[in-house]
């Protein structure tokens, strides 16, 4: 037990050093003519030390949000508001994937033709099965990107057995303790893996969480990029790579919108009932009627 203290405190010093190494040498890891510079973002993207170091980040913002709560309302209503932005654009894939769906059924059958070419300046020009399948992309990022959106607005589906029947500061602490305890883990667990499995399909040779730095770095001089354009069918979608980029993409928006209601809870119940919701940037939809059904089935009203 000892040595796990040891290690964990050894671990937060050094998170605190890679922070301001990575700030005062950035040609180490942004320098990507350099193989060893794409390799150390590489295994740095997944590691311990990156752990700690936003780990670090994160209390230490926390603490200072304590001591002014102004400054944490700041970090609620930006990661909040990255969430909403981040949400609001990716939902305009829906209307993308109806009209290209609309496109790709018009021209297999009424004009019975095999390709498609988009042309604004330069033409693009796909198998139709390559249209096709790039439908599922326009899906994922719904389900991605609008995830922390989709939270803000209080849009997933929740069943209330417990949680509306408690007290206020019952709820807040709900909230602390379901984002610190299923949504940080989950994020993190799918960022690890999600990491090393987008840049299996980018480089070879195929990196693996399981690498040490040095074996990477012995391995750099022959690193070249090798990004995924195999589609399932020979005339098929051609980039799948773009899935692996969107998993990384959730894992991050999740974890953020896990502080973020770490955050609120943590200012909601110090305020006091009056401060629920406060800042909260939710659409609205002109109708009062199903903006108040909106409100219970979200558990906000």
């Amino acid at each position: 037990m000892l040595d796990a203290f040891v290690w964990f405190f050894q671990q937060v010093m050094l998170g605190f050093y890679n922070f301001f190494y990575a700030i005062l040498n950035p040609g180490d890891w942004l320098n990507w003519s350099d193989p060893e510079a794409i390799v150390r973002v590489v295994y740095y993207g997944g590691s311990v030390e990156f752990f700690f170091v936003v780990f670090n980040t994160v209390v230490l913002l926390t603490l200072i949000g304590i001591w002014r709560p102004g400054f944490m309302w700041g970090g609620v209503r930006t990661l909040e508001g990255v969430a909403n932005w981040v949400g609001r654009v990716a939902a305009w894939a829906g209307l993308i994937m109806v009209l290209q769906q609309i496109v790709i059924v018009f021209v297999q059958r009424i004009f019975a033709v095999s390709q498609i070419t988009f042309a604004f300046g330069t033409s693009v020009t796909f198998d139709v099965s390559w249209w096709s399948e790039g439908l599922k992309l326009y899906n994922a990022m719904l389900v991605v990107l609008c995830v922390s959106y989709t939270y803000v607005q209080g849009g997933h589906v929740r069943v209330d057995i417990l949680y509306a029947n408690v007290s206020y500061r019952a709820r807040k602490i709900v909230d602390m303790v379901g984002g610190l305890i299923f949504m940080i883990p989950m994020s993190l667990l799918i960022w690890h893996y999600g990491w090393y499995f987008l840049w299996r399909h980018l480089v070879v040779p195929a990196p693996s969480a399981g690498d040490t730095l040095d074996r990477l770095l012995q391995r750099a001089q022959i690193l070249r990029w090798n990004v995924e354009t195999t589609g399932f069918a020979p005339q098929g979608f051609s980039a799948y790579f773009l899935f692996k980029v969107l998993l990384v993409l959730f894992a991050a928006l999740v974890f953020m919108q896990a502080i973020a209601v770490i955050w609120r809870a943590i200012l909601e119940m110090r305020e006091g009932e009056e401060s629920e919701n406060k800042h909260l940037d939710r659409d609205r939809i002109g109708d009062p009627a199903e903006e108040q059904q909106h409100k219970i089935h979200s558990g906000a009203a």
